[in-house]
């Protein structure tokens, strides 16, 4: 079975994932077969086709309704520009950008975005509300949210939901059938190489939103959609295909073959329960999430942790930690030795 480089001291997976060796060794293959020559349009091709069953896979939905790509914003504006002129979007305050920035970006035909606080989501969605979007697990803080109440209000109106999975898909159970889309970049707990994003489409989904990326990757056979003037796109996901960053894909699909052997309940046990240990041993609440945060107004925590030899983040002021595969109690004992010096710092917070 695939193993993961030494982490150790490394608690940083929600800002980019560490490779498996399996990963590494495909990564350089394909380097040395591009030295040789050797690299062809066809294998890539058929290693997308392989990424893509495999994501399938980890989020429980057919492989005909998965696209892919390479980023989550590009995604993300494929459903902005399908919204009909006026339409109200509800978002939680705060959420990533990719999932806000390309419902900013159609204001000019007066589309609303409305920010509203994460825990009154379901709430706030009325019957002006054309879509909601809002991440899965929060970048910032590592809330998860129950999507029952938001699917079931969003429903009850009409409107569209829209989840981005990229900091809960490969280290919790997701189900992406329960949303009119997702979006997932697979640099982070997927733990595959940048470049590599993957976007599935509800029924409704595709029969609504319209490929405005379209290339030559989006047809039905992508072979003999080199050419205009015609056009047939694929008739599934595949229509919302951009095409791929041949060198991120041999060592995302080793990564996806990876995480796919896994029982995500087991993985989401093992990152919280680390996280869980951590707050123990400071004191703190226990939050059940595989991202901790605590208040870091002045990056004296991030700093002192990085002085110690852990790789952390900050994020919105505060210092942020994130357990996965590699993690153990020993990352645990280290990160509080260091924050334990730190002057002011409080766990409490």
């Amino acid at each position: 079975m695939d193993t993961f480089v030494d982490g150790h001291g490394y608690l940083a997976a929600c800002t980019a994932g560490l490779p498996t060796r399996g990963t590494l060794a495909a990564a350089r293959a394909d380097l040395d077969a591009w030295s040789r020559a050797e690299s062809t349009p066809l294998r890539y091709g058929a290693l997308v086709e392989e990424g893509r069953a495999l994501f399938a896979t980890i989020v429980g939905v057919p492989a005909d309704r998965v696209a892919t790509g390479s980023q989550t914003s590009v995604m993300t504006a494929v459903v902005a520009a399908a919204l009909p002129d006026g339409a109200e979007v509800v978002v939680p305050e705060g959420d990533f950008s990719s999932i806000v920035f390309p419902f900013l970006a159609e204001a000019h035909r007066g589309v609303h975005l409305r920010s509203v606080p994460l825990e009154d989501l379901a709430a706030s969605i009325g019957p002006d509300t054309v879509l909601v979007a809002w991440s899965a697990v929060q970048s910032a803080s590592g809330i998860v949210t129950d999507p029952a109440p938001i699917t079931a209000a969003a429903r009850s109106v009409g409107a569209l939901t829209l989840c981005d999975l990229t900091q809960a898909a490969g280290v919790l159970p997701v189900a992406a059938a329960d949303f009119d889309v997702t979006v997932t970049h697979a640099y982070k707990w997927l733990c595959a190489p940048r470049g590599v994003a993957f976007m599935t489409l509800s029924d409704r989904a595709l029969a609504e939103l319209r490929p405005v990326q379209a290339g030559w990757y989006a047809g039905q056979d992508v072979w003999a959609s080199c050419y205009g003037p015609a056009m047939r796109l694929a008739d599934d996901a595949r229509r919302f295909d951009v095409s791929p960053a041949w060198p991120a894909w041999p060592g995302a699909v080793a990564a996806l073959r990876h995480v796919a052997s896994l029982d995500m309940a087991t993985v989401w046990r093992h990152a919280t329960g680390l996280a869980d240990q951590l707050a123990d041993v400071l004191g703190a609440p226990r939050r059940g999430q595989a991202i901790t945060t605590f208040a870091d107004a002045t990056g004296s925590a991030l700093t002192a942790l990085t002085a110690a030899g852990i790789t952390a983040s900050g994020r919105a002021g505060r210092l942020r930690l994130a357990f996965h595969h590699w993690n153990d109690a020993s990352d645990v004992t280290r990160v509080a030795d260091a924050l334990r010096a730190v002057d002011g710092f409080r766990a409490g917070d």
